[in-house]
């Protein structure tokens, strides 16, 4: 790390913390409705609730809750597969693209529903302006909102007090959506078409280069998507080269924005749930464990791109192996950026729940590319995706509790709140989905002719792209070792799967923790209640986040990029 790397992590970290309070409160008056602008929003939230038949003053349970979530995805998955096999035919298709494969459609429409926006092909060639617009940019919204949905429900489960209800899954989907999601999105779309992001209808245009050769630059309505796409965590790119394109992150400006965006709302929701919980210091906590475990993260990414390839000599000085890459590992990345904006925007994406990209993250060097599959593998509560963060983080929180509790004999609580045995059950199917997922994906696609084919090297390297692959999609991620031929029945039919159960086989324990919460009594704190918002707590929690997510996934590791590095320093 370097002087400038610090400046920039500084500059990041203000960039992220200082909206939270701003933005936390808003978003807890909305959930709330104390807002203001609810007040001018009535003439937008009636009518959606007339046409769909809700009655909106009518709370759920967290059945009704967990069903109604269920089923509003359900048919965006639907949706959005019909919408693409029908492409064709449809208007605003200049390019007269036609239908993806089914497998692949399907593996798309699961894939932006669940948040985790895989993608197995490039979107200029493959999704008409229709599919992005419509299909795309759309359940970018929605998954967003259905992650910040299921995050509240499980704050108010702390906030009450023997309530049977959680809210109306409907109303917080509206109300997060016209009040939280499209303000921000179209402020920063703005901002981007105004730094040179295309947003456009047109046809795709063929120039001449100054070789003398001609180029196809693919057009479109970019900016729109762009900007919701980093504010939901979302991270499905226009075109193929996703940030990495000009066309999407044209100058150092778009990316530090593209970059603090996609920690925003999950900073913001942070503070929320101390706000909604009546202890900002709750919130505060959590917010100190995110930004202490990141910024490691970073420095250990970018400590390991400076230090560069040993097997590239330095010309004219040794002839031997030993002296590392002049100036770092720029592999993969792209110059205007360089290691400390690759680096950083390498660590938050997979620190979030975001698959958005601006370098090739299967060109770092061994250690580099371990720190954000390792992140990813977390689950992604280190800030971790809009509402899905905050959510995963606060079942650690309740793990660690338990650990506590352990230690000194008592009922574990967090927030007032005992934590007993259904709780911890809920909790630790949460906890448990995700690594199953991804260890029997890997495990079978390293042994099966199929998954077999799709790796593209041999080795650890070929391993770790599996790894990562089925890493990203349990955990609703979406970046990719871009080396792995994943755009196979086999491969977009095993992620899909993985993409559906990491994300619903998570929200529904999380759902049914709310619920039960919700339906205690708020204890007050006496001699021997654990304080859950100073430091000792912030290191238990820290501690319980870091040695889960090691003691699980270190021997797969230690098959993949850590080989790899012991190989690649041992020669």
């Amino acid at each position: 790390m370097d002087g400038t790397s610090w400046t920039l992590l500084a500059a990041y970290l203000a960039a992220v913390l200082l909206p939270a309070p701003l933005l936390g409160r808003h978003i807890a008056a909305v959930m709330e409705g104390t807002a203001g602008i609810l007040r001018y929003g009535r003439v937008m939230e009636d009518p959606l609730y007339r046409l769909a038949g809700i009655q909106p003053a009518a709370e759920m349970s967290w059945r009704g809750y967990a069903a109604a979530i269920l089923a509003f995805n359900l048919l965006g998955i639907v949706v959005l597969f019909g919408l693409q096999l029908a492409q064709g035919a449809l208007p605003l298709n200049p390019q007269a693209l036609g239908p993806p494969t089914w497998d692949s459609a399907l593996n798309s429409a699961v894939s932006f529903v669940t948040n985790t926006n895989w993608q197995g092909y490039g979107g200029e060639s493959t999704m008409s302006y229709l599919t992005q617009m419509l299909g795309l940019t759309v359940q970018n919204f929605l998954s967003a909102a259905t992650g910040i949905a299921v995050a509240v429900a499980l704050m108010r489960g702390f906030a009450r007090r023997t309530s049977d209800t959680l809210g109306n899954a409907w109303v917080d989907l509206v109300r997060i959506t016209l009040y939280v999601l499209l303000p921000l999105s179209v402020a920063l779309a703005l901002v981007l078409v105004a730094q040179g992001v295309i947003q456009n209808l047109d046809g795709y245009r063929t120039i001449t280069t100054l070789e003398g050769s001609t180029q196809t630059l693919a057009m479109g309505p970019a900016a729109s998507q762009e900007a919701i796409k980093m504010l939901g965590t979302n991270g499905g790119g226009f075109f193929n080269a996703n940030s990495a394109h000009p066309f999407e992150n044209p100058t150092p400006l778009t990316n530090f924005l593209e970059m603090a965006a996609i920690f925003l709302i999950p900073a913001a929701l942070a503070y929320s749930f101390g706000q909604l919980v009546g202890d900002r210091r709750q919130g505060w906590a959590i917010l100190i464990v995110m930004t202490l475990i990141f910024a490691g993260a970073v420095v250990s990414t970018t400590a390991a791109e400076r230090a560069g390839n040993p097997l590239i000599a330095a010309l004219g000085v040794d002839q031997l192996p030993s002296a590392s890459q002049a100036g770092g590992n720029m592999e993969g990345k792209e110059v205007r950026f360089g290691i400390a904006d690759s680096a950083l925007f390498a660590t938050a994406t997979t620190a979030a729940s975001c698959g958005a990209v601006n370098g090739m993250h299967d060109s770092f060097t061994p250690l580099g590319g371990l720190v954000p599959l390792w992140l990813i593998q977390l689950g992604e509560v280190i800030f971790g995706g809009v509402g899905s963060g905050l959510y995963g983080i606060l079942i650690f929180a309740i793990l660690a509790v338990f650990v506590a509790g352990l230690m000194i004999g008592r009922t574990p609580e967090y927030v007032g709140k005992k934590i007993e045995t259904f709780e911890l059950q809920m909790a630790a199917i949460t906890i448990l989905i995700p690594p199953f997922l991804v260890l029997v994906g890997t495990g079978l696609a390293v042994v099966l002719e199929p998954g077999l084919k799709g790796m593209s090297n041999p080795g650890p390297h070929g391993f770790s792209q599996v790894l990562y692959a089925y890493s990203s999609a349990a955990n609703n991620n979406g970046s990719a070792f871009a080396g792995l031929v994943a755009n196979t029945p086999y491969y977009n039919l095993t992620l899909a799967m993985a993409m559906l159960l990491g994300r619903f086989g998570v929200i529904v324990p999380v759902l049914a923790i709310a619920g039960a919460l919700a339906g205690k009594k708020r204890l007050a704190p006496s001699a021997g209640t654990l304080p859950t918002d100073g430091p000792l707590f912030v290191l238990l929690l820290g501690a319980t986040v870091l040695l889960v997510g090691a003691l699980t996934f270190l021997p797969s590791l230690a098959l993949g990029p850590i080989v790899e590095h012991l190989q690649l320093w041992s020669r």
